[in-house]
């Protein structure tokens, strides 16, 4: 799997550490994700483009509960 080889492939920053990972089938999937350090990717949530605003604002604020625990 290209994520597991550090190949992101289409990825957009939203804000705040946060990045959308975005594939091009069915109802356009999105993943939202952070990264800690060089190698551990944590998976915040995910969707598909009609729950978009939604899912950015959840997976921000998990980001953001993350980062205050560590």
């Amino acid at each position: 799997m290209p994520v597991e080889d550090g190949n992101f492939g289409d990825t957009e920053p939203v804000g705040e550490g946060v990045s959308e990972l975005r594939f091009f089938f069915g109802p356009g999937y999105r993943i939202y994700y952070c990264k800690q350090g060089q190698r551990v990717v944590i998976l915040l949530a995910g969707g598909d483009k009609s729950t978009q605003s939604k899912d950015i604002k959840l997976a921000l604020q998990l980001a953001q509960d993350l980062e205050e625990e560590l």
